[in-house]
């Protein structure tokens, strides 16, 4: 990790001593208060009136209604985080109480808690909120009501902020991924109208400490990955004392929940702590997202480890890599580096002071949550919890190459890196059919695990293909009925494999043609499988023929794309320059294909990018016979450009190594080949979507 030498006899600066009292609780720093109010209008009902105004078309009121909601949820939050901590400071639980002693401190602080919230936000029965109203706020709904609203009174900064904001947390939402590109082109509207107004300090914080960090900028990458500590450890704070409310037990509705006083005491409480020792992934989990960020809270030391050393302040990189060591002791790379650094230094050292506090803290609740774990049914003993996602940590990392120490290589490149290296990826395997052409592989197409292919299919099959298309395809992608599922701009339209065949048996189509759709999808997968060299057999995920036309008078001055960028088994995340494998993407997707019928058309274009969706780095122009095929994952980032007049057709293939995840459809239209062909009169169909 370390590279070159460092200068031992360099003057060292004092050492970064954190503020303990500024992140912990029971400190009055974090106690801070805003001007009493006598009460605080409860949010749902502020909610409700912005909605109601939003169908009345006042967008006056709807701004003023949505921002005092989200301005009085989060003052409800701030409270009652304040609340809860100034009454446990008040009337702390000393352990060597008698019962009748343990008991007074919990009436006292339940007292204080009730008079603290009510004086703040007024009665505490106004707030309670619906379940489903918590969920739209989580999801951000409100700023999707924001951003429309703005953009009708012709605030078009403010739309572009709460667009953006919304986009954060729902980064499927196609119909906002359009608005957002046409906030861009608006009089103004600059980069920096394009903020998350619910960003998390921490995470912010820590986002700006790795982009100067990648620049090789350590001073400021220090600076803000500090400020990332310490906001994390309030964030902390918060997550724990928001956790003291009611809580829901499996099984069971919590006010009708009596089993006797000391067992209710003991799993509420168990249910408490349960929730606190989750404020880790919770913390470490971006909007939008299921899975936490990989290794968060020990990765702000190994940055700072690596940081400080290339400043030349030895002391803070030992301070550093003995707290990463705290969370993941005999990690060989860190061992190493502190070896080197307590030999510049010619001292032990120590871990810092917070990171020891809250290792502490970990190790206490984890051994108390194994008392009641019979009563959750969690296993909270699961190896390597601190990496969160559970990956290995010995492919966390690459040689460098520099006197045997380890270079840190960003979180992305090292996820491709090892995926590469485990999947052991090849290309130019034989194309198996004499008149198949490849055009350009990988390497001419800018990418890797990438290919062109032309005379897949001839001009007469392309013709009876787009003939079957026209016949069979109804409005909507063919199986949600979704009328416009990435443009209201284009009329959209598909049909499945069984489908064919059921018209074709049913005299609706040529059977030979639906007969014809089934057999080159099978010629595309066994091309794939080969030219990739694969050393296990592709199933199909899903098989689609799609029709995209382009509506006539809806096409002027368009800067959207008849599909939006995307990757086929992860949720792209441009900003982040990341690929999220996790629902709803169809993560089990392992290589696709599309295969085009035709190109007397205007746009369409397929298009590969880079991790930001935005630099093209291969475009391919669609015609007969054409087919692109890729592997699905965050390596190969793509989408169509707008077809501005004409029609495009294609037979879009998706497969998946794994033959749990075999399109069901597929089977049933391999039967119906099947009984066509031994001539069995009778035929069962019955067309099923997986998806």
């Amino acid at each position: 990790m370390l590279e070159g030498t460092a200068s031992t006899t360099a003057r060292l600066p004092q050492r970064h001593k954190m503020d303990l009292n500024a992140v912990f609780p029971g400190i009055a720093v974090l106690l801070w208060w805003t001007s009493a109010t006598a009460s605080l209008e409860p949010f749902d009902l502020l909610y409700e009136s912005g909605v109601e105004a939003f169908y009345r078309t006042d967008y006056e009121r709807v701004v003023y209604y949505m921002e005092e909601a989200l301005s009085s949820c989060s003052e409800l939050r701030q409270t009652k985080v304040r609340c809860r901590l100034k009454c446990r400071d008040q009337h702390p639980f000393d352990a060597a109480q008698a019962d009748l002693h343990f008991f007074e401190a919990v009436l006292k602080r339940a007292s204080c808690l009730n008079e603290c919230m009510e004086k703040k936000v007024g009665s505490q029965s106004m707030h309670r909120v619906s379940d489903d109203v918590i969920q739209d706020f989580q999801r951000r709904i409100p700023y999707n009501f924001l951003q429309l609203a703005y953009y009708k009174l012709n605030h078009a900064e403010k739309a572009a902020a709460a667009a953006h904001t919304y986009f954060q947390a729902n980064p499927e939402h196609v119909e906002m991924w359009h608005n957002l590109e046409h906030y861009k082109l608006l009089d103004g509207v600059d980069e920096s109208s394009f903020f998350d107004r619910e960003a998390r300090p921490h995470q912010q914080a820590f986002t700006t400490g790795v982009k100067h960090y990648d620049k090789g900028d350590f001073d400021k990458a220090i600076e803000f990955l500090e400020e990332a500590l310490v906001e994390y450890y309030k964030a902390d704070v918060e997550c724990r004392a928001l956790c003291e409310g009611p809580q829901k037990f499996d099984e069971h509705e919590y006010l009708q929940y009596r089993p006797g006083l000391y067992r209710n005491i003991a799993d509420h409480y168990t249910q408490i702590l349960a929730c606190e020792h989750e404020c880790v992934r919770d913390l470490a989990t971006r909007p939008g997202r299921l899975s936490p960020m990989e290794n968060y809270l020990p990765l702000h030391y190994d940055y700072l480890q690596f940081a400080y050393f290339k400043v030349n302040k030895i002391a803070e990189a030992l301070e550093s890599a003995k707290s990463y060591l705290l969370f993941h002791e005999g990690a060989e790379f860190m061992i190493d580096n502190l070896e080197f650094y307590k030999e510049v230094l010619g001292q032990e050292g120590a871990p810092r002071q917070e990171a020891e506090w809250y290792i502490r803290r970990h190790r206490h609740e984890l051994e108390v949550l194994l008392i009641g774990t019979d009563n959750l049914g969690v296993d909270y003993t699961e190896p390597n919890y601190w990496s969160n996602t559970g990956g290995r940590e010995d492919v966390n990392r690459v040689p460098s190459g520099t006197d045997g120490w380890l270079e840190y290589v960003p979180i992305s490149e090292r996820r491709n890196l090892t995926l590469e290296q485990e999947r052991e990826l090849k290309e130019g395997g034989p194309l198996l059919y004499d008149e198949v052409q490849l055009v350009l592989n990988s390497s001419a197409l800018n990418g890797s695990q990438r290919v062109l292919f032309d005379n897949i299919i001839t001009e007469e099959e392309c013709v009876e293909l787009k003939s079957v298309a026209n016949t069979i395809t109804i409005a909507g992608d063919g199986y949600r009925g979704k009328m416009s599922p990435h443009t209201p701009n284009e009329k959209f339209e598909g049909a499945t494999v069984l489908k064919a065949l059921q018209y074709g048996y049913e005299g609706r189509v040529p059977l030979k043609s639906a007969q014809l759709f089934y057999e080159i999808s099978e010629k595309a997968r066994k091309i794939v499988e080969s030219y990739f060299m694969l050393n296990s057999t592709l199933y199909f995920s899903y098989t689609h023929l799609v029709c995209r036309t382009a509506i006539q008078g809806q096409q002027d001055h368009r800067n959207d794309l008849s599909h939006p960028i995307h990757a086929d088994n992860c949720l792209l995340d441009p900003e982040a320059h990341e690929c999220w494998k996790e629902p709803p993407a169809y993560t089990y997707r392992d290589y696709s294909a599309l295969l085009y019928l035709n190109g007397d058309f205007d746009g369409g274009e397929f298009i590969f990018t880079e991790m930001d969706a935005k630099t093209t780095t291969a475009s391919v122009k669609p015609k007969c016979g054409r087919m692109v095929g890729f592997s699905s994952g965050g390596e190969n980032p793509h989408g169509v450009k707008a077809v501005t007049s004409g029609q495009r057709c294609a037979v879009a293939l998706w497969f998946t190594l794994d033959p749990v995840f075999r399109e069901l459809e597929r089977l049933q239209a391999d039967e119906v080949i099947q009984s066509i062909e031994t001539g069995h009169q009778e035929l069962i169909l019955n067309p099923k979507d997986e998806l």
